[in-house]
């Protein structure tokens, strides 16, 4: 199965894919809202809204496998989303991103190497995964800010023309 076609579900319970995002730089990112990273769902909303319309997404997949930081329902999670960091770019449903259980999009993701040469687990909440319209995938770790200009390197690169 392509990347693209692994079925998805929204935070609101509908179901797509990255199908629906194809001719988009899509940048897909496991959130939570009680971790020392949170604040950076602003800089991600930052992206969205620089880059929205050119062709940019964010994908946030709220994970509560890293000390519970995402304890929330999902009404929760996206009221916390809007409310604190006016987050307009669209959620996913509740994600598993490591262990036997994880969705098949991150066991895909898990292959994606990083800046120094590595592939595997998720290390923590917002580690970042560009997916470009051509398909490639470039990996972030958590503690590269949505800002980093690797980031928005990678960003700018991926824009359709």
């Amino acid at each position: 199965m392509e990347l693209r076609d692994i079925p998805l579900t929204t935070i609101e319970g509908d179901t797509t894919s990255l199908a629906a995002y194809a001719d988009r730089a899509v940048l897909v990112v496991n959130v939570a809202s009680k971790c020392g990273l949170t604040p950076q769902y602003e800089k991600l909303e930052e992206l969205q809204r620089r880059y929205g319309e050119r062709g940019f997404t964010v994908l946030g997949f709220p994970c509560n496998q890293f000390l519970g930081q995402e304890p929330g329902t999902e009404e929760e999670i996206r009221e916390f989303c809007s409310t604190t960091y006016g987050v307009t770019f669209p959620l996913m449903e509740k994600t598993r991103v490591n262990g036997k259980r994880k969705h098949p999009l991150y066991a895909r993701l898990h292959e994606v190497r990083d800046g120094d040469g590595k592939k595997g687990r998720v290390k923590w909440n917002f580690e970042k995964f560009l997916i470009a319209p051509d398909g490639s995938v470039a990996r972030f770790r958590p503690s590269v800010e949505p800002d980093d200009p690797a980031v928005i390197s990678a960003i700018e690169a991926a824009l359709p023309a």
